[in-house]
């Protein structure tokens, strides 16, 4: 028996590693707890890829053989750089479904204005402008793929954004882009109110969902001070 005892008996060392072994997955629970699981188990999928959010308008311009598309969207309360994230998700999403030579997305508050004409300055909590082939659209050598801009403060009640405005180097955006693990569009409450047995018919709409022009005209100007397919390309006939 004791000779049975002896085989099965650990040695030292052996003692040593499992007791090693233990602690080191105690640390490990506790940096968890201490550091937070993203930083340890790498980032969540909603931290990459932005937040979801929803429709709020879209205009389609056509001209001279041209599309540029500009979306409005709206998100919960979140940091400035998540929404940049977002904005540039969905303007790959739409290039992706539709090929426009541009596409400018436009991120508001949950509790942020819907109508166009109250859509400008601080309503504002970020803006990306995607150019896939600049050359062609804006004729000009500067011409930028990206530009992103947004306030890095959060949204007070009314929806407008305080902070200071940051507009970050093409560089890091592209860096963003290619963090992205999927490139996923807004939901659109018309769709999804029409797919529950008929709810939301006979709604009234305040704004239409998407307003076409032929010729790109003043009612699709941009938000004041805000970059806009209008302003970004100077050719002829703007």
């Amino acid at each position: 028996m004791k000779a049975l005892l002896r085989i099965f008996r650990p040695s030292r060392k052996l003692v040593f590693i499992i007791a090693g072994v233990a602690l080191l997955g105690g640390v490990s629970g506790g940096a968890a707890l201490f550091i937070g699981k993203d930083k340890i188990l790498g980032l969540s999928a909603e931290t990459m890829n932005g937040l979801s959010c929803t429709d709020v308008n879209l205009v389609t311009i056509k001209k001279q053989n041209r599309v540029w598309i500009r979306k409005y969207i709206k998100t919960e309360p979140t940091d400035g750089m998540t929404r940049v994230k977002t904005a540039l998700r969905v303007a790959k999403a739409i290039y992706n479904a539709q090929k426009p030579d541009l596409v400018q997305v436009v991120v508001l508050d949950t509790n942020g204005p819907t109508l166009r004409s109250d859509i400008r300055g601080r309503a504002i909590g970020a803006d990306v402008v995607y150019i896939p082939h600049p050359d062609p659209v804006l004729e000009s050598a500067e011409a930028k793929t990206y530009t992103a801009r947004y306030y890095d403060g959060e949204a007070a009640a009314n929806g407008l954004f305080f902070g200071e405005r940051v507009d970050l180097p093409e560089d890091e955006i592209t860096a963003l882009n290619a963090s992205f693990k999927e490139y996923s569009d807004c939901i659109d409450p018309i769709a999804v109110a029409s797919t529950k047995g008929g709810e939301g018919k006979g709604e009234k709409k305040e704004e239409p969902k998407e307003e076409k022009s032929a010729e790109g005209g003043g009612q699709d100007a941009a938000p004041a001070g805000e970059p806009a397919p209008a302003e970004s390309a100077p050719a002829a006939g703007h």
